[in-house]
């Protein structure tokens, strides 16, 4: 089983990419970004889009090329993407700023044009709707206490996959949920843990 991790600084985190060659990029993204409670409906579904493009892959190498993904993808702008026409995937297809999926890109284009006909306000709604009573969940002591799914994020998936959603199954969903702060899966001892818990209210 794996606690947390205390670096030279003597800091506990997550230990999730701690000890690898990448570690100063995970860390600023675990103290900063993860977990914390995203809103707005671009900001959810450029969430949503890197997690599917992450799907098969480490996380590191979608957060090395987010720049590049969020020109490529014109800011995450839902608008934006959901005008994209055939040419548009043909050319982010030899863009080497992003992971050249020809599936993946599809489905971030199909799923801006499903975004496009909600209503204002209606994805970010819609995604948080699912998220987990705080009240009573287990509050995670190492890596092993954390599913790849949950009955929660099982349902997300279900539900956007109907409204026409593609490349959000539930472990994407779930990783979603985590990354957005619908759950708060920083480790008991971790020092983000308190943080996230009073951003969520």
């Amino acid at each position: 089983m794996s606690g947390v991790v205390r670096e030279p600084d003597g800091i506990p985190r997550c230990p999730w990419g701690l000890e690898s060659a990448q570690m100063a990029d995970y860390r600023a993204y675990h103290d900063t970004e993860w977990g914390l409670p995203v809103h707005g409906d671009d900001a959810l579904f450029e969430r949503m889009s890197l997690e599917a493009f992450q799907s098969g892959l480490s996380w590191i190498t979608i957060l090395r090329r987010r720049p590049g993904f969020r020109a490529a993808f014109a800011g995450f702008h839902i608008a934006k993407v959901a005008r994209f026409t055939d040419a548009d995937a043909e050319r982010l297809l030899t863009d080497p700023g992003i992971i050249r999926n020809r599936a993946k890109i599809a489905a971030t284009i199909n799923n801006a044009k499903v975004a496009a006909g909600l209503a204002p306000g209606e994805l970010d709604d819609l995604i948080w709707s699912f998220a987990p009573a705080r009240a009573g969940r287990p509050v995670p002591r190492t890596v092993d206490d954390l599913q790849p799914t949950t009955p929660e994020s099982t349902a997300l998936a279900k539900d956007l996959k109907k409204r026409g959603f593609r490349f959000v199954g539930p472990t994407t969903a779930y990783a979603m949920m985590q990354a957005c702060g619908l759950v708060n899966d920083h480790l008991a001892e971790c020092h983000v843990r308190a943080a996230v818990e009073a951003a969520a209210g």
